[in-house]
C-alpha cells in the first residue's frame, strides 16, 4: 500500500488516501507492442488538473500534461510562453489525481534545446517535483543526443515528430507535414532517430497518413498518433477538444460531446435563478434552530 493524495469529490478537498498503486510503467507501455504489433491500442489524453485526471484516469493508459495548457488553461496564443513552473504545478496536480495511467509531462520550449545538460536539469526538476514517470520533448535527429543523455540517466523520454508546435514559427503554421518527399524523409528520419536514441514511444502529429503508417511499421517502440493514422499503436487528443470545449474543431479531432454548451446553458440557468431570487432556496440556506 502506498499513500498519495486524492480529491474527495464530496468535498473538493485533497486528502491523503491510502490506495494500491497499480500505475502503468514505461516498460509495460513498451511491452504493449510485441513483434511490431500492438493488439490493443494505447489510449492517451491530456490532463492539466487533479479533477480532470480523476475523470480520465480509469479510461486511459497515458495522461499527458501537455504544454497545450498554455492555450487551453491560460489563453496564450501558442505553447511558446509556457514555463517550467507551469508544467511542474499542473504535472503534480495530475499525478495526485491519478492512480492507473502513466503520467508524461511536456518539456516547455527553451527548457531543453540548448544542451543535454540543460535538458537534464529541467527534466530532473519536473520528475522530482511532480512524481511523473516520463517527459516528452519535440524533435528527432536534432534531439537524439539529448534523448540518449536523459534515457541513460534514468529519465524516460517520449519523442514527438511531424508537426511540432514549439517550432511553429519555423514551420510557418500548423498545417499538415510530409507533403513533399524531402519533408517525408525528414519526418521518418526523426522518428527513427528518437527511437534509436532510447525514446520509449513517439508521438506522430499532423502528418500525411502514409508517413504515420510507415513509422509505426518500422519502429519497435509504440507510436501515438494525433492527426496520424488509426494504424498507429495509440492515439492522443487534447481532452478539451474531444469534449467540445471550443468552437473550432481541428480536422484530426473527433468531437465526442458539446461540453461548452452544457456549461453555458447551466451558467445561464444559474444566472436566471439568481436574478429572479429563486436561488438560494430554502434547501440552500441555514435556518435558526
Amino acid at each position: 500500500m502506498s499513500t498519495t493524495f486524492q480529491l474527495d469529490t464530496a468535498t473538493s478537498r485533497a486528502n491523503p488516501t491510502p490506495a494500491p498503486m497499480k500505475r502503468l510503467t514505461v516498460p509495460k507501455v513498451m511491452q504493449r507492442k510485441k513483434d511490431g504489433v500492438t493488439e490493443e491500442p494505447l489510449v492517451m489524453l491530456t490532463a492539466y488538473t487533479a479533477r480532470m485526471a480523476q475523470l480520465l484516469d480509469p479510461h486511459c493508459d497515458i495522461l499527458l500534461v501537455g504544454d497545450s495548457l498554455g492555450q487551453v488553461i491560460y489563453g496564450l496564443p501558442s505553447t511558446l510562453p509556457v514555463t517550467l513552473d507551469m508544467m511542474a504545478a499542473h504535472g503534480a496536480a495530475v499525478v495526485r489525481g491519478s492512480y492507473h495511467s502513466l503520467v508524461v509531462i511536456d518539456m516547455p520550449f527553451g527548457s531543453y534545446e540548448a544542451s543535454p545538460q540543460q535538458a537534464f536539469e529541467s527534466a530532473s526538476r519536473i520528475m522530482a517535483e511532480t512524481g511523473a514517470a516520463a517527459v516528452k520533448l519535440e524533435g528527432g535527429v536534432a534531439m537524439a543526443e539529448t534523448i540518449s543523455f536523459l534515457s541513460q540517466r534514468g529519465i524516460p523520454v517520449m519523442g514527438h515528430v511531424g508537426l511540432t508546435p514549439q517550432a511553429v514559427n519555423a514551420l510557418g503554421g500548423y498545417m499538415a507535414r510530409g507533403r513533399s518527399e524531402a519533408e517525408e524523409a525528414r519526418i521518418v528520419a526523426d522518428g527513427k532517430a528518437a527511437a534509436d536514441a532510447g525514446a520509449f514511444a513517439v508521438v506522430i502529429e499532423g502528418v500525411v497518413e502514409d508517413i504515420a503508417i510507415a513509422l509505426t511499421e518500422q519502429l519497435s517502440i509504440p507510436t501515438i498518433g494525433i492527426g496520424g493514422s488509426a494504424r498507429c499503436d495509440g492515439q492522443v487528443l487534447v481532452a478539451e477538444d474531444m469534449l467540445g470545449m471550443f468552437e473550432r474543431t481541428p480536422r484530426f479531432v473527433k468531437r465526442y460531446n458539446d461540453i461548452a454548451s452544457v456549461i453555458s446553458d447551466t451558467a445561464a440557468e444559474y444566472a436566471a435563478d439568481v436574478r429572479s431570487r429563486r436561488f438560494p432556496g430554502d434547501e440552500q440556506v441555514y435556518k435558526a434552530k
